[in-house]
C-alpha cells in the first residue's frame, strides 16, 4: 500500500528538481518517521550524470529519436519547481499498484523516483504490457482531465516515490499556468503520436524489425552505458517483449535469438546489453550511425 514519504533520505525526491530554501523547510516539514525507500542522494545524483552521458552517446549515433524525454525534463526549472509542489508525496513498493484500469479515480500520478509498469487487460485472463515509465514522467493524465475511467493498470517495479494530484488542484494550477498546459498538452500529443508510428510499424514490419525498434527506444529512454555496452535498466521477460513489439512470444524469442548471435544484444538475468549499435540500427532498417561504417556480422 502506498505511504506517505516521511524519510530524511526522502528529501531527493523535492530537492533534486527544485531549489530554494522555501521548497527546502517545505519538504523537511514532510519527513517525520525515517522510512528508506527512496535512494541516497550520491546514488541519485549518480544515475542521473550516466542518464545525461547516456542520452549524449545516443545523439551521436543518431537513434535518440527512438527515445522519449519526460515531462518533467520538458519544463523550465521555475516551472518545475512550481508543478513539484502540488499533490501528496507516496511512496510505493515492487508490486504495488498505483493506478487501477477500470477505477473512477481522477489524480494525476507523478513519478519522481523509480519505475512503473503500464499493463491494460485484453481479457479477463490476459494481461498486456503497453508501456513503462519513469522518473520524470506522469501517469494518469487523461483520467485526469476528466476523460473516462482509468484505460491502464499502472505497477511499481521496484521502490518508487511519487506525488498524487488530485484533479482540481491539477485544474486551477494548469489555469494559472499555461506555459505548462501547453507541455502537457504537447506531451499527450507525442504519446498519441507515438501510439499511431506504433500501429503502422506494427502492421508494416517483420517482428525483428519491430524487435529491434522496440530496443531502439528502451536504450535510447532507459539505457545506462556500461563498459562498452549499453545496458537497458528495465527487467522485461519474454512475454513483455512480445507484448511491446505486438507479436508472439515465440516470434521474439526467435528474433532475440539471432540478435544474440549477432553479438548485437546479450542478455543476463532480464537484463538486455546493446553491444553493437549499428547492428541494431541496421537490423531495425534505419541504417547504420551517422558517420560510421557499417560493421561485417558476426
Amino acid at each position: 500500500m502506498a505511504e506517505a514519504i516521511t524519510s530524511p533520505t526522502e528529501l531527493n525526491l523535492r530537492l533534486r528538481r527544485t531549489s530554494g530554501p522555501r521548497e527546502v523547510r517545505r519538504t523537511r516539514r514532510m519527513c517525520a518517521v525515517a522510512r528508506p525507500c527512496v535512494r541516497p542522494a550520491h546514488r541519485t545524483e549518480a544515475l542521473a550524470a550516466e542518464k545525461t552521458e547516456c542520452c549524449a552517446v545516443l545523439m551521436m549515433h543518431g537513434s535518440l529519436s527512438y527515445g522519449r524525454v519526460a515531462f518533467l525534463d520538458t519544463l523550465p526549472s521555475e516551472a518545475r519547481a512550481a508543478f513539484n509542489r502540488l499533490g501528496t508525496p507516496r511512496c510505493y513498493s515492487a508490486g504495488d499498484v498505483l493506478i487501477y484500469e477500470g477505477d473512477h479515480a481522477q489524480e494525476l500520478v507523478v513519478l519522481h523516483v523509480g519505475l512503473v509498469k503500464v499493463t491494460a487487460r485484453l481479457d479477463r485472463d490476459r494481461e498486456s504490457l503497453v508501456d513503462i515509465r519513469v522518473a520524470g514522467d506522469i501517469v494518469g493524465e487523461v483520467a485526469a482531465m476528466g476523460v473516462g475511467p482509468r484505460s491502464a493498470t499502472v505497477t511499481a517495479c521496484g521502490e518508487v516515490a511519487a506525488t498524487v494530484v488530485p484533479r482540481r488542484e491539477l485544474e486551477s494550477f494548469l489555469l494559472a499556468h499555461p506555459e505548462i498546459s501547453l507541455s502537457l498538452m504537447r506531451m499527450v500529443c507525442g504519446r498519441l503520436r507515438r501510439s499511431d508510428r506504433l500501429r503502422l510499424e506494427f502492421g508494416g514490419y517483420p517482428v525483428p524489425v519491430r524487435l529491434a525498434r522496440v530496443l531502439l527506444e528502451l536504450a535510447a529512454t532507459y539505457g545506462q552505458r556500461e563498459r562498452n555496452s549499453l545496458r537497458i535498466d528495465v527487467a522485461l521477460s519474454q512475454p513483455e517483449f512480445a507484448a511491446l513489439t505486438g507479436a508472439g512470444t515465440r516470434s521474439v524469442q526467435k528474433a532475440l535469438a539471432r540478435l544474440r548471435q549477432k553479438r548485437i544484444i546479450t542478455t543476463d538475468n532480464r537484463r538486455t546489453y546493446v553491444r553493437d549499435l549499428d547492428g541494431l540500427h541496421e537490423t531495425a532498417l534505419l541504417g547504420a550511425r551517422n558517420g560510421s561504417t557499417p560493421r561485417k556480422p558476426h
